[in-house]
């Protein structure tokens, strides 16, 4: 079945939301049916899953499934939607593999199903309880209060709480989600990392647009960037997520390349507000200064901090207007700088990037339980499998 879960994936969504249209409408990001990365991560999940039963008995890969529960928590995800899933993936493996399909195989892929599915529903229940929430109950209502252009593509939202309920802070490295009504009527979701430490009232967060050539990829993104105002009201998640900073004593060591800098922003903005003495690096690669996104932000607090230092690789010149430790040319080389021994390291980019990153830090003797990455959309990297 291995060589034939993409086709069952693909057809698993097709029939999904032919039976199920209102799950387009808050739940599933249509830009990632499109290109086709939904079905990518579902054929890999599903299929990583398995090997890991296969190869390691009675223990299941916890870091997929705790990426997977944050995702679907920050969407509101019900447990009696695992059961709609369930009828059409099945469906999906009779319609790819036909005969092929006896009850004996049935039976297996069901019980595969059911061991993930409620893995995933167990952790979202605490996810939810430790929130103090219901699935129906993770959206609030937040007002713009302010718009900064921080480049040519990236814009920062800061958004003020505008009832009385409870917010708990987020944990930093988190994310929100952003749930957009698109001019079609269908609301979209989109996460985005909170790049700011939470002050109890504002939360803030920086969206890069997205060209989409057209297609529904950029949607949303480009709605955030043309459309809304100051003065808005958007409705978001509460925070989400598992790639979550520990300042309990260890080095931080944060790598970064382009918008992967907002979960690193965060983490950064945590530190100073809590007067953190923790030996902090920033390794960050951009284009070029100008496309440094939160750069005056994440410079400043770097700074800030009494054990920081922050160095960037430009990959089209070497100038630099920031007090920095450390500027290069070309791509980011590990190699360059003196890394700080029994770290915590913190990847965020192009998965072509964090690939190089993180094979780059285990030739380096860095074991991988040591390197968290997060990753922009489905995760098509899955390299906590590893």
């Amino acid at each position: 079945m291995g060589e034939n879960i993409r086709e069952i994936a693909r057809r698993f969504y097709e029939h999904l939301f032919a039976n199920h249209p209102e799950l387009l409408d808050g739940t599933f990001n249509r830009g990632n049916q499109v290109d086709g990365s939904q079905q990518q991560a579902l054929a890999g999940s599903v299929a990583g899953f398995a090997t890991a039963l296969v190869n390691t008995p009675g223990r299941v890969p916890e870091k997929l499934l705790s990426r997977i529960a944050h995702k679907h928590a920050s969407l509101g995800i019900r447990a009696e939607q695992y059961q709609v899933v369930h009828d059409n993936l099945m469906w999906a493996i009779v319609d790819v593999l036909g005969e092929a399909v006896t009850p004996e195989v049935a039976a297996a892929w069901d019980e595969v199903y059911w061991l993930i599915a409620n893995a995933l529903i167990n952790q979202e229940r605490g996810l939810y309880s430790a929130r103090g929430v219901r699935p129906e109950t993770v959206w609030r209502q937040w007002q713009v209060e302010k718009k900064i252009r921080e480049t040519d593509d990236v814009v920062t939202f800061v958004v003020k709480r505008i009832d009385n309920r409870l917010v708990k802070s987020s944990l930093p490295g988190q994310y929100v989600t952003v749930l957009m009504p698109m001019p079609d009527g269908v609301r979209q979701p989109r996460q985005y990392s909170l790049t700011r430490a939470d002050d109890g009232e504002h939360r803030q967060f920086s969206v890069k647009r997205v060209d989409g050539d057209g297609k529904p990829a950029g949607e949303v993104s480009t709605l955030l960037h043309d459309s809304v105002a100051v003065g808005d009201v958007l409705t978001l998640s509460l925070p989400f997520g598992d790639v979550v900073l520990d300042d309990a004593g260890r080095p931080v060591v944060f790598i970064s390349a382009g918008i992967g800098i907002t979960p690193m922003a965060g983490m950064l903005s945590h530190l100073v507000a809590a007067g953190s003495e923790l030996r902090t690096v920033l390794l960050h690669a951009d284009v070029h200064e100008r496309s440094f996104a939160l750069r005056r932000q994440v410079v400043s607090d770097v700074l800030a901090l009494r054990n920081a230092s922050i160095h960037l690789w430009y990959e089209k010149g070497t100038g630099s207007n920031e007090p920095v430790d450390g500027v290069y040319s070309g791509m980011m080389d590990l190699s360059q700088v003196k890394l700080p021994d029994n770290a915590w390291y913190y990847l965020c980019g192009p998965i072509p990037f964090l690939q190089a990153v993180r094979s780059a830090l285990i030739e380096r003797d860095v074991v991988p339980h040591d390197i968290q990455y997060e990753v922009f959309g489905p995760d098509l990297w899955q390299a906590d499998l590893d």
